[in-house]
């Protein structure tokens, strides 16, 4: 059972969505998922289209008497994602991946060199990761937005054993400019 959040595939981030999130699982599962399936099939001219399946599912025909599969219909979504997919091409997205991949082993690395900076866990990571501060969390994250940037989230609120430390996201959206920025709003290097 594979699921994800789909937001990054070219969805804008409309404060706080609608989003859509994708789930794929073997065919011996298919019967047992919530929710609408997507197929691939030939149309009359052998060219691949893609339709709603297994349209005998209950929230097709006996509306009235679901219980569990209502969902609304992220259709418009879903097509902005293939759209950005499709665009991208399979190098393309090979290729954002790898700048997500660099630029947040750029930021991991600039940012451990700030005094007052520590990268929490030494894990692997693919464009978030943990920066322990000395500074309180939210009074950095304030003086950073007074300088326009984003710092990124006081995992204090929601995990206590973390009350030091933000959560930084870097994608392929973020310049090598506007990491430098961060790290010297953050305290300069050492």
């Amino acid at each position: 059972i594979v699921a994800g959040e789909g937001q990054a595939l070219g969805v804008p981030m409309s404060f706080g969505g609608p989003y859509l999130g994708f789930f794929a699982t073997q065919e011996k599962f298919m019967r047992q998922m919530p929710g609408r399936l997507v197929g691939a099939t030939l149309d009359r001219e052998g060219r691949t289209g893609y339709v709603l399946t297994l349209a005998t599912r209950e929230q097709h025909i006996r509306r009235e008497k679901a219980t569990s599969n209502i969902c609304t219909s992220q259709a418009l979504i879903a097509l902005i994602a293939t759209i950005y997919m499709e665009t991208l091409g399979k190098t393309g997205l090979r290729e954002v991946a790898l700048q997500n991949l660099r630029k947040a082993a750029f930021a991991k690395e600039r940012l451990a060199r700030v005094r007052g900076c520590s990268l929490r866990f030494s894990g692997p990571t693919f464009n978030e990761f943990v920066v322990q501060v000395k500074r309180r969390p939210a009074d950095l994250l304030k003086g950073l937005l007074r300088k326009q940037i984003i710092g990124g989230l006081d995992l204090g609120q929601f995990y206590p054993e973390l009350k030091d430390c933000l959560l930084v996201c870097v994608t392929e959206q973020n310049s090598r400019e506007e990491i430098e920025a961060l790290a010297k709003a953050m305290g300069g290097g050492r």
